[in-house]
């Protein structure tokens, strides 16, 4: 039996045969307004109700708005933040500013990749995280693709062997169909892409799991919605895209 960590996004774990391989460590990629981060964040909530710590490492926004952006679907963490349980590490505002003065883990250099990482370890140490997601790796390469690869397969060692099961958020641009870097589809463990896709006027969500070790999985790209409260996915309808765009059912 393969242990798995349910995402408890509705329809997710459908896909994923009863979840994500504990331990995995997986590249959520995509456009931008794909729901990357909605993503993210709702994995690590249902985590929190399930009794599973988490870490999230904000790399392009301020922990503050990230805060924010988590209550807006009812999300809010910071009893959880409180309680120790929850943790942001602020890799963003290198910790400039009132409001960063008042972070607990704050990395000073966010260039610097090891610094990054020893943080993170405190983090997870400190809350005893089972989930952790990094949004968005990218942001640690941006400068320098060469480095893509490297930079996913250190935080792999750091994640899976902290016991961690982790969502390495990873951006492409809007015409790109990559995973956002040179080589970094085969240093993760599994790829998710989400996709925004304009058909006759009207924009489309879609989501595909392209690889993901240690469980099958399914093979069709289906929709999803973002609502409210946060991500749904229909696993018994497919996408397909080409000349002629259709949803139906599977």
């Amino acid at each position: 039996m393969v242990d798995r960590v349910k995402t408890g996004i509705p329809g997710m774990d459908e896909i994923l045969n009863g979840g994500i391989p504990r331990r995995n460590v997986v590249l959520l990629s995509g456009g931008p307004g794909t729901g990357k981060s909605i993503f993210s964040y709702q994995y690590l909530w249902n985590g929190l109700k399930e009794g599973e710590p988490g870490v999230f490492v904000a790399l392009e926004e301020h922990p503050v708005q990230v805060r924010i952006n988590m209550s807006q679907f009812g999300w809010d963490v910071r009893s959880y933040e409180k309680e120790g349980s929850f943790a942001i590490v602020d890799a963003f505002t290198g910790g400039v500013g009132e409001a960063a003065k008042r972070e607990r883990y704050v990395v000073q250099d966010p260039e610097d990749v090891g610094l990054l990482v020893d943080v993170l370890k405190e983090a997870i140490r400190d809350t005893g995280a089972k989930r952790v997601v990094v949004d968005s790796v990218s942001t640690l390469y941006l400068a320098k693709p060469v480095l893509a690869r490297r930079t996913v397969m250190l935080l792999k060692r750091v994640l899976s062997g902290m016991g961690t099961t982790s969502i390495l958020v990873s951006q492409v641009s809007v015409t790109e169909r990559g995973f956002g870097g040179p080589g970094v589809e085969h240093a993760a463990d599994g790829i998710i892409r989400l996709d925004l896709d304009e058909y006759n006027g009207e924009l489309v969500r879609s989501l595909i799991v392209w690889k993901m070790r240690g469980t099958r999985h399914s093979m069709r790209r289906h929709p999803f919605e973002i609502t409210d409260k946060g991500i749904i996915v229909y696993p018994d309808k497919v996408v397909r895209l080409g000349k002629r765009f259709s949803v139906e059912e599977v």
